[in-house]
């Protein structure tokens, strides 16, 4: 009989540690915690040291050839193109095979994305309509995924799980627009050797997977680095690098579902066949062969795009996303902070991401429901929606990174947007965590139809 393995009271603390990262929450805690220290910390006797600490020179170099940029934009330009790469690997798989994959899921969804960008925008432009910071409109299109799924996650079982699917897939058809807004508005000059560089390697990415067949990650990684390099170099913002280059990595597998429970069979009873009695301490051949054989399985009934996503999950949930709010949420709280408010650009980002979201994807799903092009959600009504909506206004990271691209050569336009985005993000979060917690239905203890 094999033995139980000991536990030790390290183990006590690791499993801690996985129980927290495991939580939908972690996520948006570890955002909001970083913000929180970004704020005090710009607001603290030691500002200084906060914005000195982001202009940091980093330069990498081989030879002769050296790279240099501040550290913020290393973490903008670089850890950023990170962030989209799995943006770019979560559009395809919905498209694939989630709430994207066919014409009567994506209908409600796509229309609630289009008018939950569209309206937003024309806010800001009601307020900004012929002033140098009209081009400032693409910021309240935006959301933040992360915080938007985390404030949900805290409601547990009581918002039925046909919102949660819905506001993903809206996110993510708004995280198609706002890739289209940063390659099509937010791109200043093109250099077209560069570009034509890039594209030639995304050509190579997608003939190593297409035509060739190759699922190791490591060539899709070096590829991508040349095209990452090669976007920022031609004027076309690196991140939109991220998501194209995701767009190659293949997703499908060697193996059918019947294959893999077979190989498994095979392999236990090939494994359980080689125990030596009283022997537990190392596996003999037959067993490490056996162990090899479920591996290989494993690899061939999974995908690339899946195995990568997997992996890059965390450290794009606790390190990059993070380490993005602790470099751009640090605003200084000036004593007229609420006439910093009154500003057009502030009073445009705010009534686009509290009201603009809620008017453009509530009313687009009632107008498809209405019009019987598609029905809500499994136990979802209008007023869920209208929760969804809400927290669909917490723009946050997403917001701050295209207030950036918007406001490149104006300083003061950037701080004004990161106050009404911060402000704005509060609010729209609580409203939308009160209408789903005390206004909608709960469904938590009503089964599925």
């Amino acid at each position: 009989m094999m033995k139980t393995p000991r536990t030790l009271p390290i183990h006590h603390l690791l499993n801690s540690f996985n129980s927290f990262f495991k939580m939908e929450a972690a996520g948006g805690i570890a955002l909001m915690a970083c913000t929180l220290v970004a704020m005090v910390w710009a607001n603290s006797p030691w500002a200084a040291s906060y914005h000195s600490l982001w202009q940091t020179p980093l330069t990498i170099g081989i030879g002769d050839w050296t790279l240099s940029k501040a550290a913020i934009l290393w973490i903008n330009d670089g850890l950023m193109a990170i962030f989209f790469f799995l943006v770019g690997l979560e559009i395809k798989r919905e498209i694939l095979v989630g709430g994207l994959s066919s014409p009567k899921q994506t209908i409600m969804p796509v229309a609630a994305a289009i008018g939950g960008m569209a309206i937003p925008a024309l806010f800001y432009f009601a307020f900004n309509a012929g002033t140098e910071s009209i081009g400032g409109w693409g910021i309240p299109m935006a959301t933040d995924i992360a915080f938007a799924l985390g404030i949900m996650s805290l409601l547990g079982s009581r918002v039925p799980i046909g919102v949660k699917i819905f506001l993903t897939a809206v996110a993510i058809v708004d995280d198609i627009g706002a890739i289209l807004v940063i390659a099509l508005f937010y791109t200043s000059s093109l250099d077209l050797t560069a570009l034509g560089i890039g594209i030639a390697f995304l050509g190579l990415m997608a003939t190593l997977n297409f035509r060739w067949g190759i699922r190791h990650s490591i060539p899709y990684l070096i590829l991508g680095v040349i095209v990452w390099f090669a976007f920022l170099k031609s004027g076309i913002h690196a991140t939109i690098a991220g998501v194209l280059a995701a767009m190659t990595i293949p997703a499908s597998t060697r193996m059918d579902c019947s294959g893999f429970v077979e190989n498994l069979r095979s392999a236990a009873n090939t494994f359980e066949m080689a125990i030596t009695p009283g022997k537990t301490v190392l596996t003999n051949k037959e067993q490490q062969m056996a162990l090899h054989s479920i591996e290989h399985a494993y690899d061939d009934a999974t995908t690339p795009l899946q195995n990568i996503e997997h992996a890059l999950h965390p450290w794009v949930a606790f390190f990059v996303m993070p380490i993005f709010a602790l470099a751009n949420a640090g605003v200084a709280l000036e004593a007229d902070i609420f006439q910093e408010l009154m500003t057009p650009v502030s009073i445009g980002i705010f009534t686009g991401l509290v009201l603009g979201k809620q008017i453009g994807v509530t009313g687009a799903c009632w107008i498809i429901n209405r019009l019987g092009l598609a029905s809500y959600p499994d136990r979802t009504t209008l007023t869920h929606l209208w929760g969804a909506s809400l927290l669909s206004g917490v723009g946050f990271t997403m917001s701050i990174f295209i207030a950036n691209l918007a406001f490149e050569d104006a300083a003061r336009f950037i701080e004004l947007s990161k106050i009404a985005i911060l402000f704005a993000s509060l609010v729209a979060g609580t409203l939308g965590y009160v209408v789903l917690r005390y206004v909608a239905p709960d469904r938590s203890d009503q089964p599925s139809t």
